[in-house]
């Protein structure tokens, strides 16, 4: 990636010289697969006779005109940027190019679907790709209009920020010539373009304005698009945040498209949001991922006003702007849709990605230092979304949610259009609540690392507390005690066996040690369980008694969010190697089957896999293995005919098929033999089972291929691409190694193929592409995109290699790489760190 990096540094010089009036854009999609015209032209104001530089990533530039003067293309433009000297006050700037596709889900993205061979992009611009399809002066702070006129086949549908206009035909091409957006920041425009096909509906702002709603996806997927689901959570989203926001929404419609080949789960495009197309379900999906689904699209829906209309000055508050969706989507679903249980699949998924990243070594500050662009990519994660929601929570739980909502209404009202810092929103916080913030802040925004609370309690011969004290912990990197204001709950058993609540105590904690008076002189619960409701950002730990409780009646809580405390905890314990993965295992899969939230089986089902596969000891793993697939097999039997439970257990059984038997099993469900009540064998399900029985040496290349034959679409083509290199054979991996490494497949393909490389039952198949990864590293991150080379140094790190070897390698790479690339070598510290802990987690192990 030479030359792509911008440094904080540069854009502030930059928006110090510049004031951006608008970009015209126009772009010509029929010259063939390869290269598009981008021809733009910028009016912006700026320090008379000083010197810039304008962000375009470019095929090759024809011309290049500032002001009425012909620069060289060939003195003045790198291909990554056009050097601009000698400004007058008022500058028009106009350069024509040619731009390349991408295949990487980065600028302007092709993909050719393989049922109907038709042509689709999109585009993905966050952080910085607007510059790989027009020329940009490429930073948030630097908002403008922006007119797009687009010419491409006629029969194509085109989408932009601005409503789509008629298009002027031309032949077989057509332009259409879209009107400007508002003042906006260059990374939330977008394109989409192709034979996509629409769903329309409309809705009544509450400022009257009739909004028109489209719902987009490809043709060959638009039978399987859920309408009816993501138009109402769309509808509930708005009502919901208009209320709260006080502000109508500021845009002039809201279109919704589902693109192929997509890398994150969504991008907050203004007025035209792309998803994951994942989220089209072609087969039975899990009730997780439609719940998923719905906290995505509300997710998207709040960055139209926090991040759209109001956008942070630099990417060193991005946390706020996605910290402020994931809590605001996840309170809206909780408060206005069906999902009433959000909160619990926010604790179970968030989180625990949270609690992960906050004590991996490159662990940071909420409000964290963003130096340059590579900062910000390897910032996407979950300090930045997780941990700053779940410290939202926490700060709402102080100031009250009202309050709260007050200064919010305030900030929009106040900055509508405009660059903000996390100083603007904390003032109008500070005034709606009346609470000094300083110290809230300093604490959890200026500090890294997570807190553990653990109850002391003492008690007379009668069960009777005579002392309650709640301490707090940190670990000596990171020693800050904070302030948390929490709930505790008293939980017993009934007469019908069922734990309940039967006290709930909120307070405000700080310190090593809070007494907690209130509590003293109420009988000892059966289990006392610390930030009840999850309202704070703490580990937990559970006193012995509560321990005895949860390990035979975790089943018996009648509401899921304790009961998903106590699952959390139990990880936790196991994380931190102070209680044995194996035992884990037993309570889970004893458990498991009582569990009747979706979202909490579908992370429970993923600990099983961690824990089978890096946590347990060798010596127990194999045979601790089978038995699992085994009472996987028995609950998927046990569960109800057609249930969301059957399904996921039926998956999980699959992919941990180890024995001759349960392959067969899996074998006699993919022919048909075998059969489950309720269990359809779907397109989905069927690639499960074939990547299961290619793992397991079951199936050859030639009935791999049959499969694809039966769907050759791109899902199927990627599952096809799993499978293969699923084969636990030398030359399926090395071909599948290959193939990832060289920058021929796109984005999708590589992900697929690196998820079939690592999907084998004998680690030591793989143990030599150790060296060979740590050989290329330096060139893929050198020389393909961000997100390609992020795909092969996260994918094919040795972390099955659970070894001192391991990390010694990484260390020797390390020293060797010096100190450059630093968001490469953060991704390496940070796995070799999980690789850390689950030598820790093995050596608890007995």
């Amino acid at each position: 990636m030479p030359g792509m990096n911008l440094t904080r540094a540069e854009a502030t010089v930059r928006a110090g010289l510049l004031n951006v009036d608008s970009y015209e854009v126009s772009l010509d999609l029929t010259r063939g697969e390869r290269v598009f015209t981008s021809k733009t032209t910028v009016r912006f104001s700026a320090t008379e006779g000083a010197s810039t530089f304008i962000d375009a990533v470019t095929d090759n530039v024809r011309s290049i005109n500032l002001n009425g003067v012909e620069l060289d293309p060939a003195t003045h433009s790198d291909g990554i940027r056009i050097q601009l000297p000698n400004l007058a006050e008022q500058n028009v700037l106009v350069i024509d190019a040619d731009a390349l596709y991408m295949n990487t889900g980065e600028g302007l993205h092709r993909f050719v679907d393989p049922v109907d061979q038709e042509v689709y992009l999109y585009t993905q611009f966050e952080v910085a790709d607007c510059r790989r399809m027009f020329a940009v002066f490429e930073q948030p702070d630097l908002k403008a209009t922006f007119q797009f006129t687009v010419t491409a086949p006629k029969y194509w549908n085109v989408v932009s920020n601005a409503p789509t206009p008629a298009p002027q035909e031309q032949g077989e091409a057509a332009t259409w010539a879209f009107a400007p957006t508002q003042r906006i920041s260059c990374y939330i425009t977008a394109l989409i373009a192709g034979p996509y096909q629409v769903a329309r509906d409309s809705l009544v702002s509450s400022s009257g304005r009739t909004v028109e709603l489209g719902v987009f996806a490809r043709a060959s997927m638009m039978e399987y698009l859920d309408v009816e689901n993501i138009v109402t959570i769309t509808r509930q989203g708005f009502e919901f945040y208009e209320k709260n926001f006080g502000t109508p929404y500021p845009f002039e419609k809201y279109d919704q498209l589902f693109v192929p080949e997509f890398n994150a789960g969504a991008m907050e495009n203004a007025g035209a949001v792309t998803f994951l197309e994942e989220y089209v379900f072609r087969s039975r999906p899990t009730g997780a991922m439609v719940e998923r689904r719905a906290i995505t699209v509300l997710h998207e829906l709040a960055h139209m006003w926090f991040g759209d209309l109001v956008t942070m000055k630099w990417w060193n508050d991005l946390w706020l702007n996605e910290s402020f969706a994931e809590f605001m989507s996840t309170l809206a679903a909780a408060q206005n849709t069906e999902f009433t249980s959000a909160w619990t699949t926010f604790n179970t998924l968030e989180k625990n990605w949270a609690y992960r990243q906050d004590q991996l070594p490159s662990t940071h500050p909420i409000v964290a230092p963003i130096n340059d662009l590579e900062d910000v990519e390897v910032n996407f994660d979950g300090i930045t979304y997780a941990k700053g929601a779940s410290v939202l929570r926490q700060l709402v739980a102080f100031v009250g949610q009202e309050e709260f909502m007050a200064g919010v209404r305030q900030y929009f009202a106040k900055h509508a259009w405009s660059n903000t810092e996390l100083p603007d929103l904390l003032s109008e916080l500070e005034a709606s609540s009346g609470r000094d913030l300083s110290g809230w802040g300093a604490q959890w925004l200026e500090t890294a690392g997570v807190n553990t609370l653990t109850a002391q309690i003492s008690t007379d011969d009668a069960g009777i507390i005579t002392d309650f004290s709640i301490l707090q912990s940190a670990i000596s990197d990171y020693p800050t005690l904070r302030q948390h204001r929490l709930a505790v709950g008293f939980y017993s058993l009934d007469e019908n066996g069922s734990l309940q609540r039967v006290h709930r105590e909120e307070l405000d904690i700080s310190g090593a040690s809070t007494p907690v008076s209130s509590l003293v002189g109420l009988a000892q619960p059966d289990l006392v369980l610390l930030n009840d409701d999850d309202l704070t950002y703490a580990k937990i730990r559970l006193d012995e008694r509560s321990l005895a409780t949860a390990t035979v009646h975790l089943k018996d809580f009648q509401e899921s969010l304790p009961r998903t405390l106590v699952w959390s905890a139990a990880w936790d314990s196991v994380r931190d190697a102070e209680s044995p993965a194996s035992t884990y295992v037993q309570l889970l899969l004893n458990n498991i089957g009582h569990e009747f939230d979706s979202s909490v089986i579908m992370v429970l089902l993923r600990q099983l896999n961690t824990s089978l596969d890096s946590y347990v000891t060798p010596e127990n793993s194999s045979e601790l293995s089978v038995q699992a697939a085994d009472r996987l097999w028995q609950l998927a039997t046990e569960a109800q005919a057609g249930s969301d439970a059957q399904l996921q257990f039926a998956k999980a059984f699959a992919h941990r098929s180890r024995s001759a038997e349960q392959l067969d099993t899996v074998q006699s469900l993919f022919d048909g033999s075998k059969t489950l009540d309720g269990l359809v064998i779907d397109t989905d399900l069927k690639w499960s089972l074939t990547i299961a029985l290619s793992a397991g040496g079951r199936l050859s290349d030639e009935q791999i291929d049959a499969v694809l034959a039966t769907d050759d679409t791109a899902k199927g083509k990627a599952s096809w691409y799993t499978a293969r290199a699923s084969r636990p054979t030398a030359e399926a991996k090395a071909k599948a190694f290959e193939a990832a490494t060289a920058a021929k497949l796109s984005n999708d393909q590589q992900s697929a193929v690196i998820a079939g490389f690592n999907n084998t039952h004998d680690k030591s198949l793989i143990a030599e592409y150790g060296e060979k990864y740590f050989a290329l590293l330096v060139h893929a991150w050198e020389n393909f995109s961000h997100e390609m080379a992020k795909q092969i140094v996260l994918g094919f790190y040795p972390s099955s290699q659970v070894s001192q070897a391991t990390l010694d390698t990484t260390q020797a790479f390390l020293e060797s790489l010096g100190d450059k690339h630093p968001a490469l070598r953060r991704l390496l510290t940070e796995s070799a760190a999980d690789v850390r802990r689950a030598l820790a987690a093995r050596q608890a192990d007995f």
